[in-house]
């Protein structure tokens, strides 16, 4: 540990300097997770006046593994190290002029099982051992409000804020499966990787101009513009390719240097992907946050606790309108992107739980992504997918569970899948086990061509609601 010192004596730190911080005028820093939606959601903070960053990614992770003994979740290490990384660097380059007190550093949390809930903790601590960054404070919102704004902004904004920055990570998403979409069938190869970043400075900009106002129809036009020019790249010649779906941890999932870039290698070996989507996530945290409040209201109700249950019932309804008030502006994204490109749409997180009822596999009570991982699989196969991919930390406790459940559920559906683990180590017969399932899948796609059952692609059904909500 280079002689630091970590004092774990006391954890006052972590009440006065974890927590909301109105970020307004300070220079906010995000670490990199899901490219496309990170970067959007950066632009959202801007266009409501906060000076919002993403942090270089990765380059920092022998200083995220110095700090760190090995047992934490591999994206601790990542996230640590990119802060680290980033304010060393602020400070060689401002020298005394640097002031730790002007950033605000932001790592949301969860609640339950996951090791997430205690990263920016551990990293405050961490923080804390270098003096010249024990001013730096930790913004962080939580899975126990469905992630409420509150206290990052002003009132008045932050309502606003959530749901601008909600559209941005839905255009975030279609932008990623329009990328996924073309890229195996682009014309010239790499002609959808340079549209896929000047696109993504085109989004940022023009959310960045008009995402206070809630101008919605001008994000919509200008994503539906780009998805009209990727389209254009592809090569109709090519015939189309076993669809592979990737489910599995929110973070290594989407960040593409943790993943050792899986989504390529994929295609690199004849596959088309579409990955689970970050705004699945926020969908699922809303839902769930109605669940809860619905489970309380009843129980309050039948013990006759009348203050409880008015505000239990208010939460509850809340989070219901959010839940719907979201999925409408995801479905006006998403077909605003179909009309030109036939990219695979979201799966609503109503149906996704009806999946794993009657089948006992799991249950949404139990929380974590391996609720959305299973379903979300099941979801695929559905959709006549040729295989899943389970993309998670190594030792990662909800995707070792949704492993024990998929392994034997999918080889008796005769879909290929494998698990995919990280820990930042690189393996050497991954390449091997990619290029197996791939030959797998090929043969998938070929019985199916075969039974007439091929590419079953999401109707209009996709964005039907489940009813429990309303009952």
């Amino acid at each position: 540990m280079d002689g630091k010192v970590i004092n774990y004596a006391t954890f006052a730190s972590l009440l006065e300097k974890v927590g909301r911080f109105d970020v307004t005028g300070k220079t906010l820093l995000l670490p990199e997770m899901s490219k496309a939606s990170e970067y959007l959601l950066a632009a959202t903070f801007r266009s409501f006046g906060v000076n919002a960053q993403i942090m270089e990614t990765y380059t920092g992770l022998k200083l995220g593994k110095e700090f760190t003994s090995g047992k934490e979740c591999f994206p601790c290490q990542v996230t640590l190290g990119d802060i680290l990384y980033h304010l060393m660097k602020e400070k060689e380059r401002l020298g005394d002029a640097f002031d730790a007190s002007r950033y605000v550093y932001f790592l949301p949390e969860a609640d339950g099982p996951c090791r997430f809930g205690m990263y920016n903790k551990l990293q405050r601590i961490v923080l804390d051992s270098f003096p010249e960054f024990q001013q730096v404070p930790i913004a962080y919102l939580s899975t126990k409000d469905g992630y409420a704004i509150g206290g990052l902004l002003p009132a008045e904004k932050a309502r606003h804020f959530r749901r601008t920055a909600y559209v941005a990570m839905v255009a975030g998403d279609v932008w990623d499966r329009t990328l996924w979409r073309v890229r195996p069938y682009e014309k010239e190869s790499g002609a959808m990787d340079r549209l896929y970043e000047e696109g993504l400075e085109t989004m940022a900009r023009v959310i960045e101009e008009c995402g206070h106002k809630k101008d919605f129809p001008t994000i919509r036009k200008t994503l539906r513009e780009l998805v009209y020019e990727a389209r254009n790249l592809i090569d109709p010649g090519i015939p189309r390719k076993p669809r592979i779906g990737i489910v599995g941890e929110i973070y290594l999932r989407c960040h593409t240097k943790s993943n050792q870039d899986i989504i390529r290698l994929i295609e690199k070996y004849g596959g088309e992907v579409v990955n689970a989507s970050m705004s699945e996530w926020i969908n699922y945290i809303t839902y769930d946050t109605a669940l809860k409040a619905r489970q309380k209201w009843k129980m309050a109700l039948r013990l006759g606790q009348w203050k409880d249950f008015y505000s239990t019932l208010k939460r509850w309804s809340k989070s219901v309108i959010e839940y719907y008030y979201q999925l409408w502006r995801q479905g006006q994204v998403y077909r605003a992107a179909r009309i030109e490109l036939d990219i695979s749409p979201d799966h609503a997180i109503g149906p996704l739980e009806d999946k794993l009822g009657p089948r006992k596999l799991f249950c949404f009570d139990v929380g974590t992504e391996a609720a959305l991982s299973i379903a979300g699989a099941l979801a695929y196969a559905e959709h006549g997918f040729n295989g899943v991919v389970n993309v998670f930390p190594f030792t990662c406790m909800p995707s070792t569970a949704t492993s024990a459940v998929l392994k034997p559920l999918l080889q008796k559906l005769r879909i290929p899948y494998i698990d995919s683990a990280y820990d930042g180590t690189y393996q050497p017969n991954r390449d091997a086990i990619v290029r197996t399932f791939m030959y797998q899948a090929y043969q998938h796609q070929k019985k199916q061509r075969e039974n007439g059952t091929a590419y079953r692609y999401h109707s209009g059904k996709d964005w039907y609601f489940s009813e429990w909500l309303i009952q």
